[in-house]
Order: C-alpha cells, then structure tokens, then sequence
C-alpha cells in the first residue's frame, strides 16, 4: 500500500533522524502521531526524504551536510600498501612464507576416496594434484585421451602394476558401474569392457 505522509510528519523526521536508529525513530514517530507504522516503514521514508542518520552505514543527515566526505578529501591510507596496526606484525606473512601444510613436488597424499595423488606443480591448488594411476598410466602410453578414466582392473586402488591400468571411456564405466562388471581380476575386467560395450550398442538401438 503506498503511505503518504503529511509535511508535518516529514518534518519530524527531518528532525529526529540525526544520530538516531531507525527502530527508535519509529517508536518516537508512532508515538507522537498514534500511528504503528513498522521500522522498514520509516526507514523507507528516510531515504525517500534524502535523509539518513549518520548511523547503520549511511553516512549523511541530510544531502550536502557533513557527514559525507567533502571535495578534496585525502583518504588516511591513500598510497600505503595494506595497513598494519600495532601487534598485526605478529599475523601477518613475512616475504617468501611457506605455509605449513606445504609439501614438495613428488609428496603424495590419500583423497577421501581413497585415491593416491601425487603433486606435480607449484601454483593453482585444483591443478597441483594429479592421481597417481594415471600418472602411471601415460607414463606408458601417453596422454589420456578426453573423455577417457583409468580403473583399476582388480578394483585394488594400490596395485599401480601396469597391467591392472585399465583406459575406458566414461560411457564404458558408466555402464562397468551400472551392471556392477568391474571384477578382481584385470582379465576380467577387461573383458567386462566388451560386454560392456554391448550393452552400450543395444542401448543405441533401443533408442533408434
């Protein structure tokens, strides 16, 4: 509902805004005129006024007093590079700090899911990291095509031998989870993968 307000309530607000929240603003308001307008209300119409009340972030009275900055204004940490304040020293990262969950490249590490990374580089964290089994894996034949994972081909996450590296499309372990294919033996699995694109063709065609 649009409220409308008379210039005598205006000028109330006009002044009483000044270094007073807005809650005890309304009070002071609904009191003086027997209204119960919430404090939203009239904070609304503070600002429809153009006022404010050098409080809860606004920092003016009214338009072109002074509480704002004025014309020429030299902000304090104009030209400083960060700020410190006594007793930051103590918190602060010196120049060439290590922080103390570094490791060097090479470390590895156990994700949640058990998969063995090893670290490969310096710089963004999310690119540091690269899984151990596939590391192995292109060692041996070279990059990992897109679209493609290494498995394990006896579902052992630390049994790195280059013959349970097993290279299969997404599509393939879709379907090598799906029908529960991938078996404890490398052999096998690998013959799961055939069966596995099977299903994959006689999916295709049910869908033609």
């Amino acid at each position: 509902m649009n409220r409308k307000y008379t210039e005598e309530q205006k000028q109330f607000v006009r002044e009483h805004v000044a270094d007073r929240r807005f809650p005890e603003l309304a009070r002071m308001f609904n009191e003086r005129f027997g209204t119960d307008y919430r404090v939203s209300q009239i904070q609304c119409l503070v600002y429809r006024l153009g006022l404010g009340n050098g409080l809860n972030g606004v920092g003016l009275v009214e338009r072109g007093m002074p509480y704002r900055f004025q014309k020429g204004h030299m902000p304090f940490n104009k030209g400083k590079k960060g700020i410190s304040f006594p007793g930051m020293e103590a918190t602060q990262f010196k120049k060439g700090h290590v922080p103390h969950n570094w490791v060097p490249i090479g470390s590895e590490r156990v994700t949640k899911d058990g998969i063995v990374q090893v670290k490969v580089q310096e710089g963004k964290f999310q690119h540091n990291w690269k899984s151990k089994h596939e590391l192995i894996w292109e060692e041996h034949n070279g990059p990992l095509p897109a679209g493609h994972v290494i498995i394990f081909g006896d579902g052992n996450r630390r049994n790195f031998d280059i013959n349970n590296l097993i290279c299969v499309s997404r599509a393939q372990l879709v379907r090598l989870n799906q029908k529960r294919l991938i078996q404890n033996d490398a052999d096998l699995t690998r013959s799961a993968v055939i069966i596995a694109d099977i299903y994959n063709k006689i999916g295709k065609r049910k869908r033609r």
